[in-house]
Order: structure tokens, then C-alpha cells, then sequence
């Protein structure tokens, strides 16, 4: 079993460190990730699991942001693509190349000649070194490869690539590779307020969610890396502190796939506002997104409406106009919030996706802005503040930066996925659940199906005809720092999203299996399912 929670959580309060992270998303992952590479003394955590906010409710996307052109931001659109690189090679299985299509109409508000131009653009801000370049199809092999998209004014597409990720194991996979080079981390575990012991922000004091016990960390330097939170931990800092984000939703959906017929990814121009959206395959779903809007509830109290679904779903039908989608087609939703940074732009859309490191006069160094595909660029420039910090407190030289883009992530050590697909294969798992296996762990496949040569029930699968094997279960608890039921289920099997019934039907068992791994007593083991039914109560769409 890796480092557990609790041991981790140990010792940060036994021992200071050098480096507190407050905020367990993506990006405190990474800050993570780079400080503990460089040797620093690393702390992270997260008030409920690691990715649990935006950064396991995002579009799923590693791409250099074709729209962020209409908007002249070619040095985003730049590093954004170095990085979409970088991830393909380190995690290779969890960050894949995909092809999308991006059709043009007569009369649109993008012309033909405008994505063309575009699609040039984008290719040699990636210095030509994307999966492949683009291509420009006519209207008639639109017609052929994508038969189901509208095709009434249809002038012809781009055929471009990105890539897609899972999002929330890339936030497990950044944190155990903190873990690996030495950090400790705990999740649920919610900061209350900042240690100032010289008038200097010095650690926090925080309290373990699961147990209601306090504790004080003491740390040289704190990051705030919280994201949608950042001006809550701000004004712990100081009351007075001027708010730097402008927070937007982006909700998005999912439907059966078979439903709209989309063979690729399609990004289109919604033909209610003119936004780009896409609609992307997942499996035998497709997922519908992304709306733009300014969020005006709290980050806690963020919910997906039906105003939210109708805005995805007319947008799709107006683009596949064979699909008929309704709001009873829909299997599940989320909803995330871009922590941007506050700017004149009266459309949510036009709001820069640059990143800002900003120092509080009392050294509490937060991070803003930014987006999932530059995360890892977003980590370095903090710990190079860090370890500015680090040398005036006590002298210390700042160590060479770390080789965050040649590290594989854990699962990302082997890029050949056909290889270990055959591998899983071999050792008796089906095809489906061989590939799942592949796509989920990578190289570390292997490990889960160890488990199942210890324990040969463990290989069934959790539901009937899907490729979930009970065996993940237990690999998450021991290996992926998953400490409740809605862990599993939500965020490293995903099966909340890909149920149209939230995996209701199988909690009492995950609960069950978590008792006998966790040791769980009967009360737990209550509000455990408790409190997974209210989650999934409260995911239904409000109007």
C-alpha cells in the first residue's frame, strides 16, 4: 500500500515543511509534483478528494485552443500546444490524440477561408509537430465521414487534432507522482484559517473532515492553489483583500451516443449564440459542451440547470439535426467553474485563459487564471517563487528546475498501449476489459490484475456487461488515495456519469467492499451511503 492518508497527514503536523499547497485540483497537483522533484519539504491539501472541483468537471481536453485564435492570444495557443505534446508523451494513456471536425456553413459567422487560415495558424504555433496537420474536406467527404451532422449549407470542414483526457485520473496520476518523489498528501482535509506567527504566513490551521480533529502545519512558504477558492483563502489572509477572479460556468452533458451519431469529435458554432462548443465522443456516450457564464453562486453551490441543458441540447440538434435530443435523453451532467482572471470583458468567452502568480504583502503566494492543458507550466512558475522564497528565508540555493515533461506519470512509463492491452489479454481479462484497464492504468494494469491472482473474485465485473472489474476497487483504496465511496464511484471509475441510474445500484456493495479494506464500522458504512445518495440526489437538474 502507498503512503496512507492518515500517516501522511501525520506527519505535516509533527514535522514542518517547506511547501504547504492549499488546494488539491490539478494545478496544487502539479505545484506538488514539481516542488517535492526539486526536494523540497512538500505538503499537499485538498478540503475533499484531489480533482474534486473544476478539475473533474471540465471539457476532458489536452488542446492548444483553436478559439483562444479568434482572439489574437497566439502565446497561449503556443505553450498550450507544447504542453498538449508534453502530456501525450508522460501520459500516454490517459491524455489520447483525437480528431476532430470542424464544419463551415454558408452565411456562418466563420468563413471558410477565416478557419483555413486558422487551421495554418494553429499548425505552426505547434511547429508543425501536432499528430498530424490538418486537412480540408469538401462537402461531399464531410457527407461521408461525419453522415449524421447537418448538411444544408454545408461548405466543407477542417479535419484538425487535439486530445482528450480523463481528467480526474490525470489529477490521481499527478499527485501519486508527487507522492513518488516524496511529498505527503491528504485529502479532506480543509484549511480554517492561516498561521501568521511574525506577521508572515507561516502554515495553517486545518481540520481532517473525516475525523473533526484540528491540527496546525507549519510551512516556510503557503500556496494558495484553490482555484474557484482563491479569494475565500486570500481573505483568511487578509479581510481586505481586493477579489482577482471572475468565475464562469461551463456545464456540459451526456447523452447515449447512438442518439446523435457523431463518428468524431465536432466542434461547431452554437446556432443559438455564435459560441464554440463541441460535441465529444466518451465510449458509447457522447458529451455535450461547454456553456460560457458568469457563475453567481459559490463555488460549493454549483449546479447544472435546465436552462444550462436546453442551451447543450438545442445546440446539438441544430448541428445533428436527426438526433431529437431531451432532457430525458440525458444520462448525467456537471458542472465546472474557470477560475479566470477579473477583466474588462463584458463575454465570459473573451476572458483571458493566461495565468498569474500574485504574492500577498503577508507572503501568501496564490495562483490564478490559467486552464487543465497548462497546468504543468502553471506548477514551475510557483516553485520558481517558492524557491526565491526558500533562498531569502535561509540561504539555500534554488535547485535546477525539475524535468516535469519527461517524468512519466504513473501508468506512463510504457507509450506502446497495444502492447499491454495484449499483455491483459494474456492474463485472462476480456477484451473489453483488458482495453478499460489500459486506458485507466497504463502500465500499472499489471498491478491491478495482481490482484486478482490473489483473490480470483476480484476479476468479475462490478456491473453486468460493462468492463469494470471489482479488483479497482481495491487498487483504488490501496493505491489512489480513495477514502470514501463517492472517490471510487465519482472520480476513478466514473460509473456516477456513465449510469443514467448514478451507479445506485452498486453502492451498497462498493460500500460493503470499502468496510471490509478501510475496516470500517456499520455507522460509517451508513452515512457513506448517505451521503452518496444526497450527492446523487442533488445532481439532478434544478430548473
Amino acid at each position: 500500500m502507498e503512503q496512507t492518508r492518515a500517516a501522511a497527514l501525520a506527519s505535516m503536523v509533527e514535522t514542518p515543511v517547506d511547501v504547504l499547497i492549499i488546494g488539491g485540483g490539478i494545478t496544487g497537483a502539479g505545484i506538488a509534483r514539481d516542488a517535492a522533484l526539486r526536494g523540497f519539504r512538500t505538503a499537499l491539501v485538498d478540503k475533499s478528494d484531489f480533482g474534486a472541483g473544476t478539475s473533474s468537471h471540465s471539457s476532458r481536453l489536452i488542446h492548444g485552443g483553436i478559439r483562444y485564435l479568434e482572439q489574437r492570444a497566439f502565446h497561449l495557443v503556443f505553450e498550450a500546444s507544447r504542453e498538449r505534446r508534453v502530456l501525450l508523451t508522460i501520459a500516454p494513456h490517459l491524455v489520447r490524440p483525437l480528431a476532430f471536425l470542424f464544419p463551415v456553413y454558408r452565411g456562418g459567422r466563420i468563413p471558410a477561408w477565416k478557419l483555413r487560415a486558422g487551421m495554418w495558424l494553429y499548425d505552426l504555433l505547434s511547429v508543425f509537430r501536432n499528430v498530424h496537420w490538418h486537412r480540408w474536406l469538401r462537402a461531399k467527404k464531410v457527407r461521408r465521414v461525419e453522415p449524421a451532422l447537418r448538411d444544408r449549407g454545408l461548405v466543407g470542414a477542417a479535419l484538425y487534432y487535439d486530445a482528450q483526457t480523463d481528467d480526474a485520473r490525470l489529477v490521481i496520476a499527478t499527485v501519486r507522482s508527487a507522492i513518488r518523489a516524496g511529498a505527503l498528501a491528504a485529502n479532506y482535509v480543509e484549511t480554517t484559517a492561516l498561521l501568521k506567527p511574525d506577521g508572515r504566513v507561516r502554515g495553517a490551521v486545518v481540520r481532517d473532515v473525516l475525523t473533526g480533529q484540528t491540527a496546525s502545519i507549519r510551512a516556510n512558504v503557503v500556496v494558495n492553489a484553490t482555484g474557484p477558492w482563491s479569494d475565500h483563502l486570500r481573505q483568511l489572509d487578509d479581510s481586505q483583500a481586493v477579489p482577482m477572479l471572475r468565475l464562469t460556468k461551463g456545464a456540459h452533458v451526456t447523452v447515449p451516443r447512438r442518439r446523435v451519431g457523431n463518428e468524431h469529435a465536432v466542434t461547431l458554432l452554437s446556432q443559438i449564440d455564435g459560441r464554440v462548443m463541441f460535441v465529444l465522443p466518451w465510449g458509447e456516450l457522447s458529451y455535450i459542451g461547454t456553456t460560457d457564464t458568469d457563475a453567481d453562486a459559490s463555488p460549493d453551490a454549483l449546479r447544472v440547470t435546465a436552462a444550462d441543458v436546453m442551451y447543450l441540447l438545442r445546440s446539438a440538434n441544430a448541428a445533428f439535426p436527426d438526433a431529437h435530443l431531451g432532457s430525458t435523453d440525458v444520462i448525467s451532467a456537471w458542472s465546472g467553474l474557470r477560475p479566470l482572471l477579473r477583466e474588462d470583458h463584458a463575454n465570459p468567452s473573451q476572458v483571458s485563459r493566461e495565468h498569474r502568480v500574485l504574492e500577498s504583502p503577508h507572503g501568501l503566494i496564490s495562483i490564478a487564471g490559467g486552464k487543465l492543458t497548462t497546468y504543468r507550466v502553471m506548477a514551475r512558475d510557483v516553485v520558481d517563487r517558492v524557491a526565491t522564497r526558500l533562498h531569502e528565508l535561509d540561504g539555500r540555493p534554488a535547485p535546477a528546475r525539475a524535468r516535469t515533461d519527461r517524468l512519466p506519470l504513473p501508468g506512463g512509463e510504457a507509450a506502446e498501449l497495444e502492447v499491454l492491452v495484449e499483455a491483459a489479454r494474456a492474463r485472462g481479462a476480456s477484451e473489453a476489459t483488458a482495453r478499460h484497464l489500459v486506458a485507466y492504468y497504463g502500465s500499472e494494469a499489471a498491478a491491478v490484475l495482481n490482484l486478482v491472482d490473489r483473490e480470483r473474485p476480484l476479476g468479475e465485473p462490478i456491473i453486468a456487461g460493462r468492463p469494470e472489474i471489482w479488483a479497482e476497487v481495491s487498487y483504488a483504496v490501496e493505491r489512489e488515495l480513495a477514502v470514501r465511496v463517492q472517490d471510487i464511484l465519482i472520480r476513478r471509475l466514473h460509473l456516477f456519469y456513465e449510469l443514467a441510474d448514478q451507479a445506485r445500484s452498486v453502492v451498497p456493495r462498493v460500500a460493503a467492499r470499502m468496510k471490509q479494506l478501510l475496516g470500517w464500522d456499520d455507522v460509517k458504512e451508513a452515512e457513506e451511503l448517505r451521503d452518496y445518495f444526497q450527492i446523487v440526489e442533488r445532481s439532478r437538474i434544478k430548473a
